[in-house]
């Protein structure tokens, strides 16, 4: 007998998108859309047979093409790609929440999802009450759903407020709710999306915990998507990689991992040597935005090449379009497996950064840096403050950089971990 409890075989989902044309009107009359409409069907009528009327104002988009793979009894599956990729349209279609174009799908168990805050709740009835409703949903028995009933309250630690409508429950608390439900009320197979992200990082680790154990210790699947690769790694011992709707990788966590994030950087760099940023993936308002770089470990005897236990120096180069004053203005680094190891940011010193209109080169310095030699990513962050916090400028793979070792460390041999430290033994007694 097979293990597999989720088989997609050729999975395709098409999407219809409309333009409005150049010129064309936002709103139309009621007579026009009348007009339209009949104009439209009288050339379906004339069209010959088996030949479709060319509309460019109407494009095909297909969200995922010819998507297979198998995943088995108790296996914890990570699906990453970029945003665009197809992850959240097969999570809808494995929860049977919309339909695929082609192929088939076939899964053995009862599936558990959450996929959006709120997913499944309504917002005029209480904690209490779609606790049931959601259970109900699921195929609970009313008797299964009391048994858990005490569990998931705390686990969701809603208590205070388990008889409020939901409508008056905070993002974080709807997500505690909504998570704690579907993992409490025994799910074959249990699909979380990127939703986790809202909640704090105390409940975001209480519920990768949760995810582990009800993999490990009670054999049940989990399907889970997330741009954190950290969690990706921690959670997951298998990975499936989409690109533009179709499965580019599927295999162990780590090799996969390692795969995107090598496909999602970075511009190879050169120390002392300025970087071109204006054509690397960005999110922001762009009011403000980076458009070079230039590093240095300011020792020209490495050829200012970065070095554990050196200083770094960054001249960022920023456009903005107006005078004004920067809150949060951060370089970070991270591994190769998006780790983030160091984040820089002014806002811990409470520094504000003043942007003139055009061009401005600011310079950023690291101390010390304790990392030990190999290749990392370097990302950056550009934040106003003020009336709301408005994001500029985002970076998040902005380029690699190269750190080497230029000490005898433990007299040649390397030793685990990321960060180096200075230390001495002092006494055997």
């Amino acid at each position: 007998m097979s293990d597999s409890v989720i088989r997609v075989e050729k999975l395709s989902k098409k999407y219809v998108l409309s333009h409005q044309q150049k010129g064309q009107s936002s709103y139309k009359s009621l007579r026009e859309v009348i007009s339209n409409k009949a104009q439209l069907l009288g050339k379906k009528l004339l069209k010959p047979s088996g030949k479709e009327i060319y509309n460019p104002s109407i494009e095909e988009f297909w969200a995922l093409k010819d998507v297979s793979f198998e995943i088995n009894q108790g296996d914890r599956v990570g699906i990453i790609g970029r945003n665009g990729a197809g992850k959240s349209t097969l999570l809808k279609i494995l929860s049977r929440i919309t339909e695929p174009t082609n192929g088939r799908i076939k899964i053995n168990g009862r599936v558990a999802s959450l996929l959006e805050v709120g997913t499944g709740f309504h917002p005029e009835l209480t904690g209490r009450e779609n606790i049931f409703l959601n259970g109900a949903i699921l195929g609970m028995s009313k008797v299964e759903i009391q048994r858990k009933f005490d569990e998931i309250v705390d686990f969701a630690e809603v208590e205070k407020f388990l008889d409020t409508p939901v409508k008056r429950y905070s993002s974080g608390m709807y997500v505690r709710l909504a998570f704690a439900v579907a993992a409490h009320l025994d799910p074959e197979i249990l699909i979380v999306d990127e939703v986790l992200a809202v909640g704090d990082v105390q409940f975001q680790k209480k519920c990768l915990g949760k995810m582990q154990d009800v993999s490990k210790d009670q054999g049940r699947t989990v399907l889970f998507v997330s741009h954190n690769m950290d969690a990706i790694q921690r959670l997951c011992s298998q990975c499936v990689m989409l690109e533009r709707g179709r499965v580019t990788a599927q295999g162990d966590t780590d090799s996969i991992v390692t795969r995107y994030m090598s496909n999602n950087s970075t511009i190879e760099s050169s120390p002392n040597q300025w970087i071109d940023l204006s054509d690397v993936r960005r999110t922001g308002n762009g009011k403000a935005r980076f458009v070079g770089v230039k590093y240095s470990s300011l020792n020209q005897e490495v050829a200012f090449q970065p070095y554990s236990y050196g200083p770094l120096e960054f001249s960022l180069a920023i456009e903005s379009n107006s005078s004004q004053s920067i809150g949060s203005l951060a370089v970070n680094i991270s591994n190769q497996t998006g780790t983030l190891l160091i984040n820089a940011d002014t806002v811990s010193r409470g520094q504000t950064t003043f942007l003139r209109n055009g061009r401005n080169i600011v310079k950023f310095r690291l101390n010390d840096l304790y990392l030990k030699e190999g290749i990392y990513i370097v990302g950056l962050w550009l934040e106003k403050t003020g009336t709301g916090h408005e994001i500029l400028d985002y970076l998040e793979l902005a380029f690699e950089i190269e750190i080497v070792n230029l000490g005898d460390e433990t007299f040649g041999v390397k030793t685990p971990g990321l960060v180096p430290c200075q230390f001495s033994l002092l006494e055997v007694t």
